[in-house]
């Protein structure tokens, strides 16, 4: 099982292989690996030089015995005990409304330069095409706007992260270090640390 970024959008549309291809240009190669070009199911982004970055599978959430259903149920199932409280609740009204999962199995070259942008570029184009949030695996789902909304991550986690907290219907995006006890404690407390929001 390796590691997953996903993209949850509400969009039930499918951006051609040809134009994720033309998205890319000449930084990196596209090969379909299932389905056609208007309804592909697997792609993978290579290198020039032939290294593996990502595999990407498209599972639309139709029935209750799709695999994309099946994802869903169990996110919902994961953040159940997640904090902060108002993050969870509107996960659990947005999740619902999820209609594709585009899941992306980063691979050995995804952690090279070229093959950190290559991803970004394919990340980037499928959610501007399509809109909707990010779930990592051992890290937790983003909102809309791309900032991180749900603590998933294991205790031993550092650095800058850019968050967002909902307060009266609204998200305040901050930047924490996820290492600072202090900072953490008032994400999960569902507060933006003093003086870290983002303009």
């Amino acid at each position: 099982m390796g590691y997953y970024v996903r993209l949850l959008t509400p969009s039930d549309a499918i951006v051609p292989f040809g134009e994720l291809r033309e998205a890319l240009g000449s930084n990196a190669r596209l090969t379909l690996e299932a389905g056609a070009d208007d309804v592909w199911e697997q792609i993978l982004l290579s290198l020039d030089d032939g290294r593996d970055v990502l595999v990407v599978e498209r599972n639309p959430v139709e029935g209750a015995n799709s695999l994309g259903a099946e994802e869903i149920q169990e996110f919902l199932e994961d953040i159940a005990e997640c904090k902060p409280q108002t993050a969870v609740e509107w996960l659990k009204e947005y999740l619902p409304t999820v209609k594709s999962i585009f899941a992306f199995q980063l691979l050995d070259a995804c952690s090279s330069d070229e093959g950190g942008a290559a991803f970004d570029l394919l990340r980037s184009h499928l959610w501007s095409s399509l809109g909707g949030i990010f779930q990592a695996d051992a890290e937790g789902f983003s909102n809309e706007d791309d900032y991180h909304i749900l603590w998933q991550f294991r205790d031993n986690v550092s650095g800058p992260w850019n968050m967002a907290v909902l307060q009266n219907g609204k998200w305040i995006p901050f930047e924490m270090d996820l290492g600072n006890r202090q900072h953490r404690a008032a994400f999960l407390a569902g507060l933006v640390p003093d003086g870290e929001v983002i303009q």
